[in-house]
């Protein structure tokens, strides 16, 4: 694969959009892989699969966010030391890479197989729903390797200024995923347990098949098996840039989970609304999302080529751009969630309490616009200590105690409780914004 190095030199926008591009699709069809297999469950079974998938999903989302965390540095790094034209230490980036990551899904595969009847009871899982969820997640957790490799392997050419290669990666694992689900849930009936094989086999075929492209692309610098190391200065790099957005993910995510074991408490059709509405919360917030990967990859190799400029210049016109999307989804959840949660359930319950809820994160879709656009640019100078803080400040200073204390509000609507996630946003763009003022005054990035 040649590389030729855009972002630190010429034009910013056009560049900027053409590398969110293949990312927001990435993104798309990664959330498919949970939002497919609720939509077929929902079509073909009852509440029960879909809060068992909902519930179990939530689970490996939190743990994908740790990994995609982590590969942050990876990303950050890389980029780091292509800006600055650092062939060798690349090189020895990406071996390090592979060394800290293969140990990581050792040990995390074994401690989600141990946990996950203890997981499912934490998280006040509906006895309908209980043995569903406990082997939805079992399944899932033994193919987390592929969910490991799949994640390393975009990070590490993402900051190589490739985002096409990941999408090509997730179009192939999505195809099979939804053939797959509609092959054991639809015809074979498994429910919840046939939507963890269909993924697993995905995710495998997907790392297989990238395995096999990247083979055959030419890299940007030398590499090979000598590189495959635990290198002491780049390991130690990569899990302090990538350790904070890792626990930050982690612990926003387990607030999440938290959420989910306050409104499982509401009731299987609570459980199963809320389910729905974090799977299409990722569809409507796409955008963002994709800017905040693209702005890290692009401040990273500005700030190695000691060009911040052009890095600041970026954060703002992703926020410009981001916004005229935020607004358009503010229009879609506000006014038409019930149209959308149809989709993914036939209960008339359900699709109203879902439509309800979806309301509050119409809100978020508006302010995550310049969150997510900052948490890129601050992750793409290294500053990714300070997103962490700010990640756990909204989620366990805002986002858990206002849900929990909606929760137990007699009449409390799905909509007020759902108000937590953008009360939280709004306390972080503020840090944001002090700390951009404060950062800009004090260090040149």
């Amino acid at each position: 694969m040649e590389q030729k190095n855009t972002f630190t030199e010429g034009a910013i926008l056009v560049p900027l959009l053409k590398f969110s591009l293949p990312i927001l699709f990435a993104i798309f069809l990664q959330a498919m892989y949970g939002a497919v297999d609720l939509i077929i469950v929902g079509q073909f079974g009852d509440a029960s699969g879909v809060s068992a998938v909902a519930t179990g999903g939530q689970i490996m989302q939190t743990i994908t966010g740790i990994i995609t965390g982590l590969t942050m540095g990876t990303t950050v790094l890389l980029g780091q030391k292509i800006g600055a034209q650092n062939k060798s230490g690349a090189a020895k980036t990406m071996g390090a890479s592979i060394c800290i990551f293969t140990a990581i899904a050792i040990i995390l595969t074994i401690l989600l197989l141990i946990f996950a009847r203890p997981l499912a009871t934490l998280l006040n899982t509906p006895v309908e729903a209980f043995e569903k969820t406990v082997q939805y997640t079992m399944i899932c957790s033994s193919g987390l390797i592929f969910i490991v490799a799949y994640n390393v392997i975009s990070g590490i050419f993402r900051g190589l200024g490739n985002s096409k290669l990941p999408l090509i990666f997730v179009i192939i694992a999505c195809i099979v995923n939804i053939l797959g689900d509609l092959l054991l849930i639809g015809f074979f009936k498994l429910d919840a347990v046939g939507a963890a094989i269909a993924t697993v086999l995905a995710q495998a075929l997907s790392v297989i098949l990238s395995i096999m492209i990247i083979k055959r692309k030419k890299l940007p610098f030398n590499f090979s098996k000598k590189h495959i190391s635990f290198h002491k200065n780049e390991t130690k790099k990569i899990l302090l840039l990538g350790s904070p957005i890792a626990l930050q993910d982690a612990l926003t995510n387990l607030s999440f989970l938290i959420i989910t074991a306050i409104v499982n408490v509401l009731g299987l059709v609570a459980s199963a609304a809320v389910g729905v509405s974090e799977k299409i919360v990722i569809f409507i917030m796409l955008i963002p999302i994709a800017y905040m990967s693209a702005i890290s990859a692009f401040s990273a190799q500005n700030i190695g080529a000691r060009k911040p400029n052009r890095a600041r210049l970026a954060m703002f016109y992703g926020m410009a751009t981001s916004l005229i999307f935020g607004f358009i989804m503010f229009y879609i959840a506000f006014f038409h969630g019930n149209l959308i949660a149809e989709i993914f359930s036939t209960d008339n319950d359900v699709i109203e309490a879902c439509a309800d809820y979806m309301k509050s994160y119409a809100i978020d879709c508006i302010l995550v616009s310049i969150l997510f656009c900052f948490m890129g640019y601050f992750n793409g100078c290294g500053r990714t200590m300070f997103v962490m803080i700010q990640g756990l400040l909204a989620a366990f200073l805002i986002r858990i105690p206002f849900s929990y204390f909606m929760s137990k509000v007699e009449g409390a609507t799905m909509f007020e409780i759902g108000l937590a996630s953008p009360i939280a946003t709004t306390l972080s763009i503020i840090l944001c914004i002090m700390y951009y003022i404060f950062s800009n005054r004090n260090e040149k990035l």
